[in-house]
């Protein structure tokens, strides 16, 4: 099967659907272009691919002429701004995303600008949009780049449609819809999708947000209205019980339709034996390919959905918190196709999804479709959580038997405390360490704090200590635990990241990479950022916003570098924490003379002249 068409003298029959994304076209189902794209040529419609186009002018964009049914639009598979620009504000250097992992070939906000530039090429085709950017932007939402809370991505795009979530049925649903000759304009009745509409009495008894202009301004007011909103927002994104949200903007309102339901396996194991390519187009050969394909391109999808529950994580507004698992006969499918690939040379990088060792519903409520509002795993396991790891031992013991693989690896995130909880975590441990890590097993305790934990949304401290140690009696190898680690969450003030720098030094640990706090949209912990306030309480919480403290927060972690030496030893002093300062094997620092500055360290002592 080829690629979809990316030139016009690829297409013999008039175009359905033009598909546009800000990502190279990677014909890959960890793309959500070439999701897309393959279902829709499966129900039989004809789709072009139109990837990064230029956006300064139209030409691109009416490369294929008007399609017939659609123009549908993506950001790409991370939000553009996230894409471009770092933490600090600073222009990334690089673009995985992008051939030859150049720079510069989407622009910021680029579900904005191209339908922008495809409503003024054509301006009454129906355009519809979807993907990570639009998704998480559906509604008025605090944007970090920008530091003002802008309103709904479906009004400055000026798209007709917004999908959000995977897609795959609400794309179904529309496209079915457009077929029978229904006006975009009517799709008002879709589950997971938003429209605009100047008559609220088009939706049935919805829940109203507070308007745009109750939450736009930077007030205490304001980001009080603004929180509240959002907790009413989080508290419908379970597609059994959630209603109809709507926001006022004065001239029309955004409405936003339930979620759709989660894929059935059948349905999920009939996505991924689509005909992908399982490769980037040939046209980026000579850029030297994607460089995003290299880290899936035998790695699989086990699953979707997560009931983890971390605030700075929006896979709860995205795929939500239902588990969807493929079934073994279609990963063990996917895994036999890549034997048969030259360039596999036997190993399998990873089985899972956002968090891996979830292939089940979290209880039997959730099993039995019955809503529930309790987080599953904190502040403490709920009573009715079962942990079991026995079905996804299994199929790793499947995939590991299949001729031509020699190790199936698991590099998704796992849930340690979900582990805890299985009385037979401990077989589980020793599956994991035996065959599927080499060397170094990489697991997100995030801190050290209980009260920043709790912020996070994440398990008490004593959890991870607790499967350290279970770890390293399953351990029969030299292999060893990576903690992910976060600076600067709302919540961790200098106390909290002194505690940090003090286990760090206790157990000899060296981050290589530190990971500050990124408030992205459609999180709590960005909500909490920006206001002030935790929604959920809607008490006041400390937030490190200043470059000063960020910058702390990040060397107190990497205290061993000589860079960071005066950064750790003002933190240190201004904390009362000169204890930290001396040659006890607890201090983090040792006193200095006659200090000159290096280009290369920062700082350098006269002795080391």
């Amino acid at each position: 099967m080829p690629f979809l068409p990316v030139n016009s003298d690829e297409i013999k029959t008039p175009i359905d659907f033009v598909l546009v994304t800000g990502d190279a076209y990677v014909d890959h189902p960890s793309f959500g272009a070439a999701i897309m794209g393959r279902l829709l040529e499966s129900l039989g419609y004809s789709v072009a691919i139109i990837a990064q186009p230029e956006w300064k002018t139209t030409a691109d964009f009416t490369r294929f002429g008007r399609p017939r049914l659609a123009f549908m639009v993506t950001g790409g598979n991370i939000d553009s701004m996230v894409n471009h620009y770092t933490v600090a504000l600073h222009k990334r250097k690089t673009d995985a995303y992008s051939p030859g992992g150049k720079v510069g070939l989407r622009p910021n906000r680029a579900t904005i600008v191209y339908c922008n530039k495809i409503r003024e090429a054509y301006k009454d085709v129906p355009i519809i949009i979807g993907g990570l950017e639009a998704g998480l932007r559906r509604m008025a939402h605090y944007d970090y780049c920008d530091n003002a809370v802008r309103r709904s991505v479906l009004l400055d795009s000026a798209a007709d449609l917004l999908v959000y979530g995977m897609g795959e049925k609400q794309i179904t649903e529309i496209a079915e819809a457009l077929e029978s000759g229904l006006s975009i304009n009517d799709l008002i009745f879709i589950k997971g999708t938003v429209f605009k509409t100047k008559d609220i009495g088009v939706t049935d008894n919805p829940i109203l947000l507070p308007p745009f202009s109750a939450i736009r301004d930077a007030t205490a007011g304001a980001k009080k209205e603004y929180a509240r909103s959002f907790m009413l927002q989080c508290g419908n994104t379970d597609y059994l019980t959630a209603r109809t949200l709507a926001e006022d903007y004065g001239n029309v309102w955004v409405v936003q339709n339930p979620p759709a339901e989660p894929l059935t396996t059948s349905e999920l194991d009939r996505v991924y034996a689509l005909p992908y390519m399982r490769d980037a187009h040939p046209m980026y050969e000579s850029a030297g390919g994607v460089p995003a394909i290299e880290e899936v391109r035998f790695s699989i999808t086990a699953s979707r959905g997560c009931f983890g529950g971390c605030n700075f994580c929006a896979l709860n507004f995205h795929q939500g918190r239902v588990v969807q698992a493929r079934s073994h006969k279609s990963v063990i499918a996917e895994a036999t196709r890549f034997t048969f690939d030259p360039a596999f040379k036997g190993y399998i990088h990873d089985v899972g999804g956002p968090t891996a060792n979830f292939r089940k519903p979290p209880c039997n409520r959730n099993r039995d479709f019955k809503p529930c509002k309790r987080q599953c795993l904190t502040p403490q396991p709920c009573p009715n959580l079962q942990s079991d790891h026995t079905e996804y031992l299994s199929l790793l013991k499947a995939l590991r038997q299949i001729p031509g693989v020699k190790k199936v690896f698991i590099r998704s995130g796992i849930r340690y405390d979900y582990v805890l909880h299985d009385p037979k975590g401990e077989a589980f441990l020793r599956e994991l360490c035996t065959h599927h890590i080499s060397g170094r097993l990489k697991v997100a305790p995030e801190h050290v704090s209980d009260k920043v934990l709790s912020y996070m949304g994440k398990p008490a401290f004593g959890a991870y200590r607790e499967f350290t140690e279970r770890f390293a009696q399953a351990n029969q190898k030299e292999q060893f635990i990576v903690p992910y680690l976060m600076s600067s969450h709302p919540g961790c003030n200098l106390d909290d990241a002194i505690e940090l720098a003090e286990y760090l030094q206790s157990v000899g640990a060296q981050p290589e990479a530190v990971q500050d706090f990124y408030p992205t949209p459609g999180t709590v912990s960005t909500c909490m950022y920006y206001t002030g306030l935790d929604p959920r309480t809607m008490k006041r919480v400390f937030v490190p916003k200043s470059q000063r403290e960020k910058t702390t927060q990040r060397a107190l972690m990497q205290y061993r570098l000589p860079v960071n030496y005066e950064i750790v030893k003002n933190a240190l002093i201004r904390a009362g924490r000169k204890d930290l300062i001396g040659h006890d094997p607890r201090a983090l620092i040792r006193p200095r003379k006659g200090k000159i500055r290096n280009s290369e360290s920062g700082i350098r002592s006269k002795k080391q002249e």
